[in-house]
């Protein structure tokens, strides 16, 4: 929800608001609150003119309609839920925090990268563990990410009036953005030399196959595997292949079931005319009888499961 310069009200003025105020800030939201004391921390951004301080306690008279959220912090629950109940009367989005039954909407954990915005949630049912996954992402995910998203959106334009169709457009990225080099360049500089030689260079489309093989768990594929799987145009798999291996594929990519072995050498077959990139899941001891599609294992990518 886009509530930047939109009023918020929060009840409350404990180490519980000063979490949300401080989320909301980020948002840049227009935020009032209302209680009979503020931690020393609130009282800064007060001074700093940040967010706005009625003191004093919650009735309904200060629920103003033109508050877009409520936000109700305290830890008395009794409070809670009449501020629940009023903002509900009143038409209002409300969030009693820790107390998931009376939230109209909830916050995700965030992690930020300038543009890049990761959200965990887990419905409110366990804010430790996310807590926990955020962590871990915050270690994964580079800060330089954030100037790889300035940048893309700097040159989008640049890309379209270059490349005619949508097709080369997302072709043109993953080259460019998957190019080993992307790595270790440092600073915005070092982007435009890498961009503007790529950008000077033909889409060439050719046609992959790349053979996944899967087991019982999908923490048991290799990173090799995830790789490949999120290029593929298209996903051929048996029907008896389990859906949360099809899952990790690529969102976009169209999925093929089929239940023989001539059915995936006809597709890819088909593939190979139309240069499509292709990812055949293969369950783990299964023997290519077909001889077309062993012709095919010769030249193509094989990735066993550990």
């Amino acid at each position: 929800m886009d509530i930047q310069k939109r009023p918020v009200l929060v009840v409350g003025g404990g180490e519980v608001a000063c979490r949300k105020i401080d989320m909301l800030l980020q948002a840049d939201a227009d935020i009032t609150v209302i209680a009979p004391s503020i931690k020393s921390y609130l009282a800064r951004y007060v001074e700093e003119d940040k967010i706005t301080y009625h003191k004093g306690f919650y009735h309904r008279n200060l629920l103003d309609s033109k508050y877009v959220q409520v936000w109700a912090t305290t830890d008395n629950s009794e409070l809670n839920h009449q501020v629940y109940k009023d903002a509900h009367d009143a038409g209002i989005l409300v969030n009693v925090v820790d107390d998931t039954a009376h939230c109209d909407f909830i916050t995700p954990s965030m992690v930020n990268r300038g543009r890049v915005q990761v959200a965990i949630s887990s419905g409110g049912s366990s804010p430790v563990l996310i807590r926990i996954i955020r962590e871990q992402l915050e270690t994964q995910l580079s800060t330089k990410i954030a100037m790889l998203a300035d940048f893309c959106a700097d040159k989008r334009n640049v890309v379209k009036q270059r490349f005619a169709t949508v097709d080369e457009r997302r072709k043109f990225w993953e080259l460019f953005l998957r190019s080993p080099e992307i790595e270790t360049l440092m600073t915005r500089n070092e982007l435009e030399h890498a961009f503007t030689r790529y950008l000077s260079n033909e889409i060439k489309v050719s046609s992959e196959r790349n053979w996944i093989e899967y087991h019982q768990e999908t923490e048991m594929l290799t990173l090799k595997s995830l790789r490949l799987m999120q290029q593929a145009e298209w996903v051929i798999y048996f029907n008896d292949c389990p859906l949360e291996f099809v899952e990790l594929c690529r969102r976009d990519a169209e999925r093929i079931t089929v239940q023989s072995e001539q059915e995936i050498a006809d597709y890819l077959e088909q593939a190979d005319k139309e240069q499509i990139r292709v990812t055949i899941l293969i369950k783990k001891g299964h023997l290519i009888s077909n001889s077309q599609l062993q012709a095919y294992l010769s030249n193509d990518i094989y990735v066993q499961t550990l």
